[in-house]
């Protein structure tokens, strides 16, 4: 019997083999053999190809009307990631020689570990085998030892409480698209063609990132004025009962110097900051110059050489396993960092840092030290270098002593209302390894910290202050928002930060200006799209996540809290409709009135008769019934029409699959000629359309401009390829054969083209005054042209 370990990637594939001896063998007589996934090896297929082929055009449109979705009508289909058909054709031939498959996946409070394990074991068809789970605090041997001999017997997948719960919140994700249908359907009756994508996270970064802009930019700024001392040693002292005064000249000054009474000391003391995640790791690095999507390729990059630990953890804490396993490496890291290890005396597991549950660990070094941070940055660049003085330090300072510091309390002796407080401090502890706010800028001060203490005699003057101005939002602002309201992991937030600020991307929400972070157009119109909506609601997350624990805990069902998001679809519908009525007026956007429209059953549509909707108006020309029946039998029509520049023209054509800015549509394509007929309000005569056709070049004197309504000549050919007339009015290797109305002689343009400077007259500007000048053929901005000169 033969037992199939599968690790969720390679990494952990790697950890399972050298625990238990090899990536095949027998541990303590079961004979195993390791394999591994990549993380989500599928994903789910797009909507329309998860449904009945008869409504497969309604879940592809972005139109309001196909919305609310039924999830009963999907059948939610997966399809493979890309460049994985390597890895499952490998897993299958494992998965193959296996008599027993065991779950080695992350254990993780979202279950997704399970989730991706069970969605390649369906799709690739071995439900009919054993299953066993290895249940590990860690990767470390002894944890995976102990969770391969003591492996729990599965009896199925929709047994599996971490199943059931992942598989309901990534269809609730996908469900979440129709909000994104919805808001871009609201933008685009806006007259804006942007993508508002929402979602869980996204729309929580953008309802959080608007209102803190909003607070932001909104501030008035109101002073007060109110009696204070403040003693030798800038210790201030206050009475929280004070008047405040709006004028200055308001304030009474009934006060006097008194002598200072110190009423206590206390020894205080102040623990390390816990351990990083992606987010925070990120937040930092954001105010060093380093983008999110940086940040989270090149500590991929790092991990994969175990220089660093597993990146998208979900812990934030690390294992007794963990923390034994870089004992013997601090002073090597602490070297490479520029850390004294004199500073790391408390060698002793912090239970506020380590602590026996978890699987990887919060973020920190690896078990690779590398030789120094040169060596680093050679590797890795400058983002290596940061991420990883940063990971050790931060881990370092776990190792070192509380700051320590004697807090002193007194109050003014005439005046004991008025009390003030100094830290001294007496041992900086962790804080000369490690500052989590270094690069933040100046922090509030709140006038505490003193080296000298409370000094001796106190002198009263009049304080100005003023409320207190909102923070602008940053990453390191909206990292804090989004843990502060449990929505999503570290990892997720980084990762869906690095999406929404991507300034490659086509529609981003946010853009970030050096740690400054605003809406983008696409954000703002999202922003004011949000309001009360569910999709909005920064309570949503926790919702869907009560619904994880009571459909593992088998209190209900998926499709049971799946039900709620079409009646959430229609009243997002109606919220939007309205929020985006008030934005119209607050832009000053105009609602776009779409043309009418056509229907009918296209009999020629690709892959047969389907139902399709078209514009019933094309280039300023209504089709009537007849021409609608026409084209939805796939005829060939003509009428006449106007161009953009309000020209008539005959207009050939029929019904087609057009593209606009990458979106497919149905509608009226103008056949492209596949013969010369006309061009620039000239046609051409039999004679000329053959000789065209043979690829002879004409020259023709009773062109007329569009622009100026004038004749002019020039020699054209017919560009069979391109199917058009191209003419020689000018290029990069002869000059054009008329300027200004005036033709040139063959001989004029042998001199123009040998660069010399000719005398021209009779020459008609655009406003049609006539002027003689002296010409040249010269490259002006870039490209060659006609130049004239004066005088």
């Amino acid at each position: 019997m033969v037992a199939i370990v599968v690790a969720e990637k390679p990494s952990a594939a790697r950890n399972m083999a050298s625990a238990l001896g090899g990536a095949k063998g027998s541990y303590k007589g079961t004979v195993y053999e390791v394999a591994s996934l990549r993380g989500h090896l599928y994903e789910f297929a797009q909507p329309h190809a998860m449904v009945d082929p008869s409504l497969a055009d309604a879940y592809q449109k972005w139109d309001l009307s196909n919305l609310p979705w039924d999830p009963d009508d999907l059948t939610w289909k997966r399809e493979p990631q890309k460049n994985v058909a390597d890895v499952i054709k490998t897993l299958r031939s494992a998965l193959g020689r296996g008599d027993e498959i065991v779950i080695a996946t992350d254990l993780d409070p979202s279950g997704e570990g399970d989730l991706l394990f069970w969605e390649a074991i369906n799709e690739l068809g071995f439900h009919g085998k054993q299953f066993s789970r290895m249940e590990f605090t860690d990767e470390s041997k002894a944890s995976i030892q102990k969770a391969f001999e003591q492996r729990r017997p599965v009896k199925s997948m929709q047994d599996e409480g971490d199943y059931r719960k992942a598989m309901y919140r990534s269809q609730w994700d996908f469900l979440s698209m129709q909000f994104t249908r919805i808001a871009t359907a609201m933008g685009r009756q806006s007259g804006q063609d942007l993508v508002l994508r929402q979602g869980r996270l996204k729309s929580a970064m953008v309802s959080l990132v608007g209102d803190q802009q909003k607070d932001y930019d909104t501030y008035v700024k109101k002073p007060f004025f109110q009696n204070r001392f403040r003693d030798e040693n800038d210790v201030m002292y206050t009475n929280p009962d004070e008047p405040r005064f709006d004028q200055k000249g308001q304030v009474p000054q009934s006060y006097g110097p008194s002598a200072v009474v110190l009423d206590s000391k206390a020894d205080k003391k102040t623990a390390p900051p816990k351990l990083l995640d992606l987010a925070s790791l990120s937040s930092m690095l954001v105010g060093k110059g380093v983008k999110a999507n940086l940040t989270l390729s090149t500590y991929q990059k790092m991990y994969e050489d175990q220089v660093v630990s597993y990146p998208r953890t979900e812990d934030k804490t690390i294992t007794p396993e963990q923390f034994k396993d870089l004992v013997p490496l601090v002073d090597k890291i602490a070297a490479v960092v520029g850390v004294d290890a004199r500073l790391l005396t408390h060698r002793r597991p912090r239970p506020t840092h380590v602590k026996p549950q978890g699987a990887h660990g919060a973020n920190r070094p690896g078990p690779k030290v590398p030789s120094s941070l040169d060596e680093v940055e050679r590797k890795y660049g400058k983002a290596g270098r940061l991420i990883y003085e940063l990971l050790a330090k931060s881990y370092l300072a776990m190792l070192a002593e509380d700051y320590l510091y004697e807090q002193q309390k007194g109050h003014v002796e005439k005046y004991p209302d008025f009390v003030g407080i100094a830290n001294v401090p007496k041992s900086p502890g962790w804080r000369a390894v490690f500052d989590p706010d270094a690069g933040d800028g100046p922090a509030e001060d709140d006038g505490k910290e003193s080296g000298k203490g409370l000094g001796r005699n106190a002198e009263p003057f009049i304080f100005e202050g003023a409320n207190k101005r909102p923070e602008h939002p940053t990453m390191k602002w909206l990292m804090k928002q989004l843990e502060k309201r449990d929505v999503g992991t570290g990892a997720t937030r980084t990762s869906t930060y690095s999406e929404v600020t991507n300034d490659r991307a086509k529609y981003p929400l946010l853009t970030e200006k050096g740690r400054k972070l605003r809406l983008a157009q696409a954000g703002e119109m999202s922003w004011r799209l949000l309001p009360g909506t569910r999709i909005g609601d920064l309570g949503l997350t926790e919702k869907v996540y009560a619904d994880m624990r009571d459909i593992a805990a088998g209190r209900a069902t998926a499709e049971e809290r799946l039900a709620v998001v079409a009646d959430w679809v229609r009243e997002d519908i109606a919220t939007m409709a309205r929020n985006a009525a008030s934005m119209r007026a607050e832009l000053g956007l105009k609602e776009r009135v779409d043309a009418a429209r056509a229907e009918g059953v296209w009999q020629v549509a690709p892959g047969g008769p389907k139902k399709v909707t078209f514009k019933k108006v094309w280039s300023g020309h209504t089709f009537s019934d007849d021409e609608v029946a026409k084209l939805l039998a796939g005829e060939t029509i003509s009428f006449e029409a106007r161009s953009t520049e309000g020209k008539p023209f005959t207009a050939t054509g029929a019904l087609g699959v057009g593209d606009f800015k990458g979106r497919k549509f149905v509608g009226f394509q103008l056949e492209v000629p596949d013969r010369p007929t006309k061009w620039s309000g000239r046609t051409f005569t039999p004679a000329e359309v053959t000789a065209l056709l043979a690829g002879q070049s004409l020259e023709i004197d009773d062109f007329v401009s569009a622009r100026t309504g004038k004749t002019f000549g020039c020699r054209v050919s017919w560009d069979a390829k391109a199917k058009k007339i191209t003419s020689d009015l000018g290029s990069e290797d002869e000059p054009p054969r008329s300027w200004c109305q005036v033709t040139f002689t063959d001989a004029q343009r042998k001199d123009l083209a040998a660069g010399k400077t000719i005398q021209g007259t009779g020459f008609v500007s655009s406003k049609g005054k006539t002027f003689d000048a002296r010409i040249s053929w010269k490259t002006e901005g870039g490209k060659k042209r006609i130049v004239p000169t004066f005088g």
